[in-house]
């Protein structure tokens, strides 16, 4: 099954973004994309905005018939435990992570839990 983890590119993490740099939500894509550990199924993918721009960085993971996460105040350096929550929602059957089985900032840095659609 195929999981998406959805970064937010534009998002600024509340800092002003010096023309030529790229923003750190790009920044964070980048670090997502290129990690050597991207887990099997995973599709990484960058959007326009996530709506949580007083929490950037943001990241949601998504995935048919699951609970979708919206976490926040993340940045490239987070890259790993962000793969390992995505691991982690990968192997529920139905999206819900065990709270003790998220990484540190998943279990801290939460902004939304939506229920999946109904089919």
């Amino acid at each position: 099954m195929t999981i998406t983890l959805h970064v937010c590119t534009t998002c600024r993490a509340g800092l002003p973004v010096v023309e030529g740099e790229k923003p750190p939500g790009t920044r964070l894509l980048a670090a997502l994309a290129l990690h050597p550990d991207l887990p099997q199924g995973l599709r990484v993918v960058g959007v326009a905005c996530l709506s949580a721009c007083d929490n950037g960085c943001a990241v949601a993971l998504t995935g048919p018939g699951r609970w979708s996460y919206v976490y926040g105040r993340l940045g490239p350096d987070d890259a790993p435990d962000i793969l390992a929550g995505a691991c982690a929602y990968a192997a529920a059957p139905d999206g819900l992570v065990p709270w003790r089985e998220r990484p540190l900032i998943f279990r801290k840095q939460s902004l939304a839990r939506i229920p999946p659609m109904e089919s």
